[in-house]
Formats: C-alpha cells, sequence, structure tokens
C-alpha cells in the first residue's frame, strides 16, 4: 500500500505548484490522523489529482510562487488545509453530511470532467517538454497567450483558461516537445493504462505505477536525463517532530508554526481581502471534498455491506486536513485509488491507514531513490488515470436533455475557470433550469 502510493505523492504535490518530495514528507500525518478518526476499514485519504488542482486553482499557484516564492506558497497551502479542515468540521455538526448525498447526477459528472481536464494541462508540461516551464512561457508569447491575456482581462476569475490553451498548444505544436521527455511520458502512460491486461493477476494494483516509475528512474541514472527530476528529498531531522513517553518513541515530521500560519494573509493575497470569500470557498472546498468519500464509501456498503456514517467522515476529512495544514501538506480527501488497494490487501481495520502513513514517515531517510525519477514519468502516472475520460466523456455524453446542457456548463465553467466557481455554477445552473422553470429532472440524484 505504501509503496504503490509513492509516485503519486510526489506528482500531485507537482500538480499543487511546488517541489514534488513535499508530497513525501507530508503525507504521513494526514492519513495517521484520518485513520484514527474514520469508520471504514478500507477508506484511505490524501492528496488527490482533485485537490491538487483545486487547491492550486484557488489559490492561483503559479502566480503566488512566482510572486513571493515557494517556502511563502507552502505557508498559504497549509493555511488552506486548516481553513478547509475546520470547515469540514463545522458542516459536520451543521448536517452537511447527508446532504452531499443529493448533489445533482449532471453536474457531479460536468464537474469531474472539468478538473480532469485541469489535471490533464497540470501534467502535460511537464510530461511534454523537458522543464515545465518551456510551454508555459512559449504559450505566453503565443497567440494563445494573448487569447488567455484576454479571457482573464474580461473574466478576472477565469485561472484555469491558462492550463485549457496549454493543452491546445501543446497538441497543435508536436513539433516543439523534447524528444526524450515525450518518449518517457508516452511509453508510462501506455504502460500504465496498458499493463493490467498482461500483468499477473495475483499482483497488487498500483504493480504498474511502481515498475513504470522505478524503469523511468534507472533510465534517468544509466542514461543521463538531463530533463527536471524530483531532485533531492531532504528528511527530517531525528530531535523533530512528536515524542511520547518520555522519548522512546519518535515520530519524525517536521511541523509548522500552526499559529504563524493563522497569520497568513491568505484573504487578502487570494481572496480579495474577504474572509467571508475565504469562509465560503473553504466551504465549497470541501463539500467538494466529501463528494470522493461519498463515492467511495457508497461503493463499499453496496459492494461489500459496509454501513458508513456521513457526519462522522466529514469529520475525519476536518481531523485529516487540520493535520495536513500543521506538516504543509495541501488539502486532502478521499482516494478511490488507495481505497481500492486497501480493501484488496485485505486491510479490516483503520490500522491500515495508521500503519501506511508510519512506513511513509520511517522510510523517509531510504527515499533518495526517487531522486532522479523523471518528472515526465509522474506526469504518466497523472495522465493515465484521467485521459480516457477526457477525451471520451462518456458519463457526459450519456446525459439527456437539460441534464446535457446542465453537465456540459458545468464542465466548461470548471475547466475555464476554477473548480469552486465550476461547482457553484453548476448548482445554480440547475436550479434555474430545474426549480425555476418547473422542469423537474427525471433522473433521480444520488
Amino acid at each position: 500500500m505504501a509503496a504503490t502510493s509513492v509516485p503519486q505523492l510526489i506528482a500531485y504535490a507537482e500538480t499543487v505548484g511546488y517541489a514534488g518530495y513535499r508530497g513525501l514528507t507530508t503525507a504521513g500525518a494526514p492519513l495517521f490522523a484520518w485513520g484514527l478518526a474514520t469508520g471504514s476499514p478500507w477508506m484511505n485519504s490524501g492528496v488527490t489529482s482533485l485537490t491538487a488542482v483545486m487547491a492550486k486553482t484557488d489559490l492561483g499557484g503559479e502566480a503566488y510562487v512566482a510572486q513571493y516564492g515557494e517556502n511563502e506558497y507552502v505557508d498559504l497551502v497549509s493555511a488552506y488545509s486548516l481553513y478547509v479542515g475546520v470547515a469540514s468540521i463545522v458542516m459536520a455538526l451543521i448536517g452537511f453530511g447527508k446532504l452531499a448525498k443529493t448533489v445533482p447526477v449532471a453536474v457531479k459528472t460536468g464537474f469531474k470532467w472539468g478538473c480532469e481536464l485541469g489535471v490533464l494541462a497540470s501534467a502535460l508540461p511537464n510530461g511534454l517538454y523537458a522543464f515545465g516551464s518551456t510551454l508555459k512561457s512559449t504559450v505566453a508569447a503565443s497567440a494563445f497567450g494573448e487569447v488567455v491575456t484576454t479571457v482573464k482581462t474580461a473574466v478576472p476569475g477565469a485561472t484555469g483558461v491558462s492550463g485549457v490553451a496549454n493543452i491546445a498548444y501543446a497538441v497543435s505544436h508536436p513539433q516543439s516537445w523534447d524528444v526524450v521527455a515525450a518518449s518517457l511520458f508516452f511509453a508510462c502512460t501506455l504502460f500504465v493504462m496498458k499493463a493490467k491486461s498482461f500483468l499477473p493477476k495475483w499482483l497488487p494494483p498500483g504493480t504498474e505505477v511502481v515498475m513504470a516509475t522505478a524503469a523511468a528512474t534507472v533510465f534517468s541514472v544509466y542514461y543521463g536525463y538531463e530533463g527536471g527530476v524530483v531532485g533531492e528529498i531532504p528528511i527530517a531531522d531525528s530531535d523533530s517532530g512528536l515524542s511520547f513517553f518520555n522519548g522512546m518513541i519518535k515520530i519524525p515530521i517536521e511541523l509548522m508554526d500552526v499559529k504563524a500560519l493563522l497569520d497568513v494573509p491568505i484573504a487578502q493575497r487570494c481572496f480579495d481581502g474577504s474572509m467571508i470569500k475565504l469562509f465560503i470557498t473553504a466551504a465549497i472546498f470541501s463539500g467538494v471534498n466529501f463528494l470522493s468519500i461519498v463515492g467511495i464509501a457508497s461503493g463499499f456498503e453496496s459492494d461489500n455491506n459496509v454501513p458508513w456514517s456521513p457526519p462522522r467522515e466529514l469529520i475525519a476529512q476536518g481531523v485529516s486536513n487540520l493535520a495536513a495544514g500543521a506538516v504543509g501538506s495541501a488539502p486532502v480527501s478521499g482516494s478511490m485509488s488507495r481505497s481500492l488497494v486497501s480493501r484488496m490487501t485485505g486491510a479490516s481495520s483503520q490500522l491500515g491507514c495508521i500503519v501506511t502513513a508510519l512506513l511513509w514517515i520511517y522510510m523517509m531517510p531510504y527515499m533518495s531513490i526517487m531522486s532522479p525519477t523523471p518528472k515526465a514519468a509522474l506526469s504518466a502516472v497523472i495522465v493515465s488515470a484521467v485521459v480516457k475520460n477526457v477525451v471520451m466523456p462518456k458519463k457526459i455524453l450519456a446525459l439527456r436533455g437539460t441534464d446535457f446542457i446542465v453537465g456540459v456548463g458545468t464542465a466548461a465553467t470548471t475547466a475555464i475557470t476554477s473548480p469552486t466557481i465550476g461547482f457553484g455554477v453548476g448548482c445554480v445552473f440547475y436550479v434555474i433550469i430545474y426549480v425555476l422553470t418547473g422542469q423537474g429532472s427525471k433522473k433521480k440524484v444520488q
């Protein structure tokens, strides 16, 4: 379980907008807290492609790093995780857990596609080019960049349009790709997507990810790959972190100054100076995050007759995000892939999460083996999970009538603006069509 998640941890940290190694150094504490709070024997949490893209767009990650630097951005992301954690707990106490099940199918379907397009946009720069900054600077100097500027001038909240422009430029200009990086990217993507059909069935899910990442790392070492790599992975000082039983047990994790995080000017720099807007955005983030948990827990309930409590799992999300903020992690939510691996490997209690978390923490001194891993391979891990649905959105195409209009509208708004804005607009759009016009949807929400 711990091994198959390592490439994802690094890749999603890159998606958030900071150094990939931070995904490794900050993953243990949130999952440990989740294991203590959740009521599910298999549910796993962590930074996912969805939470990574949402955090980056809500906080304007690229622009913020360019203006203030990565360390300041880490503080900002950590503070946001704390607000998301508090929002989750408050929402659980007022009964939002049960309400989350009533989100219309059309809104969820469109929202998911829009987010997946954002995930694809975040992965392509490091997948097709030796360095991700190459694509961004090239697009900015092209006609695509002029379109982005025009759209952002007209709609300041359209942060997602840059990613859409990056995809459009990269796909239409294959001559600009780096040959070695693109070859690694396509080879790893195809292997991860097709490996299940020829690998032994007894291998656990995620093995193909480990194999592809390992092969790319070996290539990088022996052939002197000159593109972007994970880089040096620092480890926590042996005296840092938490200490129990008079020092007999130590958990070596780097803790943030939580009090200082509360003073981070997150509202002033990212939400037009409005604390109300910050809290609303954090609440929307929490609600959208919880939809992932609803989907995973409902699946386990249907397949394995495992009952679950929406309020408890929403509180678990909140506790896990508080822990994420305390160690410098981006907001976390339920992870479908990791939860399925947990079920497959035979975990029978929350102890599975706790053991996995401790393995991540105590194995950090050995993670330097990932330092030469090409970012192109990590981008392949991300793309392999979303590209099929982005290219052929079967669930959106299956919608009919006004459901289709809501789904497409939600998808477009999510992709061009941001996930939180897109989700909110989708819900409003649904209300306008189905409530105000009196055209009640025949499709049951779930």
